[in-house]
């Protein structure tokens, strides 16, 4: 596999509360990891919760011994959370200190997901399709019938996460499992990129740029160019 990524303060915010992670090459049992994660929190607490969420996933799956991506993700991010949950109990600056994640690791011809809160995976080819479901309540009240999805991006509530990271003793991950397609590019992201850019503009910025790099780098300006007003962080990645 191959990847690139990117993560920027956006043009609002005072500090990035994002953190990514990516490598082509094995993490411990692993072939490759993928993750992003949305921190939450006061103005230290929400990029400590982001990194110390990336930190102690890689570190366990370093460490781990099973080969199975679904196994040792589901383990990884359970410590982390307790982790996470713990430092934001014991330590008053980072009270209520929480993180999104989204990973990915790609093995024999498929890709293995998962997800806590509402960062996301998309698979993009012609079509770009959201692979994760946002836990979110405004994700509740869409499947719920109670709010259509295209009155769901702008409503007032969207911001608001029924699960994270570090928020409870015991948050378990979602899952997904997709074939690799040839030419098809898989995005994570944070919602500072899936928040300012339409779906369908984030799959033709996709599609029309070559390099890896230089598909990061476009996202990370487009959301900036509609106002860029959360940090944005992207992981893109193709065979």
């Amino acid at each position: 596999m191959h990847s690139s990524g990117k993560t920027d303060i956006g043009s609002k915010r005072t500090n990035n509360q994002d953190s990514i992670y990516f490598s082509d090459v094995p993490v411990g049992p692993l072939p490759n990891l993928y993750i992003v994660a949305d921190g939450m929190g006061g103005h230290r607490a929400g990029d400590k919760a982001s990194r110390m969420a990336i930190d102690l996933t890689v570190d366990f799956v370093k460490k781990s011994t099973i080969e199975n991506p679904i196994a040792v993700l589901k383990r990884a991010m359970i410590f982390a959370n307790n982790e996470i949950y713990k430092a934001a109990n014991k330590e008053v600056d980072y009270s209520g200190m929480g993180t999104t994640m989204v990973a990915a690791v790609a093995k024999d011809g498929m890709l293995y997901v998962a997800n806590i809160g509402d960062s996301r995976l998309y698979a993009i080819n012609e079509e770009i399709t959201q692979i994760t479901m946002d836990h979110s309540l405004v994700e509740e009240l869409i499947r719920n019938g109670e709010l259509e999805r295209k009155k769901g991006r702008n409503h007032p509530e969207k911001n608001i996460i029924t699960k994270a990271m570090g928020s409870r003793e015991e948050v378990l991950p979602d899952f997904f499992e997709i074939e690799i397609k040839p030419n098809d590019k898989y995005l994570l992201c944070s919602d500072g990129l899936s928040n300012m850019v339409e779906n369908d503009e984030i799959r033709d910025i996709v599609i029309e740029n070559y390099s890896l790099d230089d598909i990061a780098q476009a996202l990370v300006n487009r959301a900036n160019y509609y106002g860029g007003t959360d940090n944005i962080s992207v992981v893109i990645i193709s065979e």
